[in-house]
């Protein structure tokens, strides 16, 4: 599956309509918006491509405008990247910004790498205890059912939190990218690709191990290639949903941001 949007910021002289939007679907889809903030004019837009695998599309986002009610306001976009299943990732569409944003423990206006730091590992800990839909909705089974099988696979997630469109705050756990361009067409990476060989030692202090098959990327335990990742409970022991964040000032060379997965 091949997820990507792009958030391109400037100065124009007219803003459109603003826009909060965001396709809820799966499979093929494209779509552009543009956000009013400040003196800013944030156009962002999204594209989706199924893979060639014998499965729908297991990639979800965000791309949406929300203005706070203190007066802030902040875009929200995200890729999330899922793997054997799309439950974990769409449930992190739905919840994880919210959790960001409302952590109880430690305020995103005053600490934000940490309130995002808490949020991933709280929202981690609520994918790894749901169960799949219907089990505790009643459907053959009583609400609460601690048989009900949990939900599989796991998710990617690269995030970014707009701030009044000016300083884009970047998370991401797993190998899904943000990379920002400026102007002149130089290209950085805001990311960290979270691979296996990279982590090894933290892999195999926490007991699992990292295969190196000719014609395979490396895995965890054989079966995962990346060192980090929403969900994932068999492996869990071995990898973690611990983030790498940065902190961007939107400078005047700066003309885009892009989100991406593969």
């Amino acid at each position: 599956m091949a997820s990507l949007q792009q958030l391109k910021v400037g100065e124009e002289e007219s803003g459109g309509d603003r826009a909060a939007q965001a396709v809820r679907g799966t499979g093929r889809g494209t779509s552009r918006a543009r956000a009013s903030s400040g003196r800013r004019k944030v156009t962002y837009g999204f594209h989706l491509v199924e893979g060639r695998m014998p499965h729908g599309m297991e990639d979800r986002h965000v791309a949406e405008f929300r203005q706070l009610d203190d007066g802030n306001e902040v875009g929200l976009f995200a890729v999330f990247d899922g793997h054997s299943g799309a439950d974990v990732a769409t449930y992190l569409r739905e919840h994880l910004f919210d959790n960001i944003l409302n952590e109880p423990d430690f305020d995103f206006w005053t600490d934000p790498m940490e309130a995002i730091r808490r949020a991933y590992h709280r929202t981690d800990r609520k994918v790894l205890k749901m169960k799949k839909a219907g089990d505790d909705e009643g459907e053959g089974k009583g609400k609460g059912n601690v048989n009900g099988r949990r939900r599989r696979g796991g998710s990617t997630a690269v995030t970014v939190i707009l701030i009044n469109g000016e300083t884009p705050v970047v998370a991401n756990v797993g190998d899904s990218r943000a990379v920002l361009g400026d102007a002149g067409g130089a290209a950085r990476q805001l990311s960290v690709d979270h691979e296996p060989l990279r982590e090894r030692g933290a892999i195999e202090s926490r007991g699992g191990f990292v295969t190196e098959v000719h014609g395979d990327v490396p895995r965890v335990d054989a079966q995962l290639a990346m060192s980090r990742a929403f969900g994932d409970r068999s492996l869990k022991e071995h990898i973690s949903s611990d983030p790498d964040m940065c902190i961007e000032e939107v400078g005047d060379g700066a003309e885009l941001v892009v989100l991406g997965s593969h």
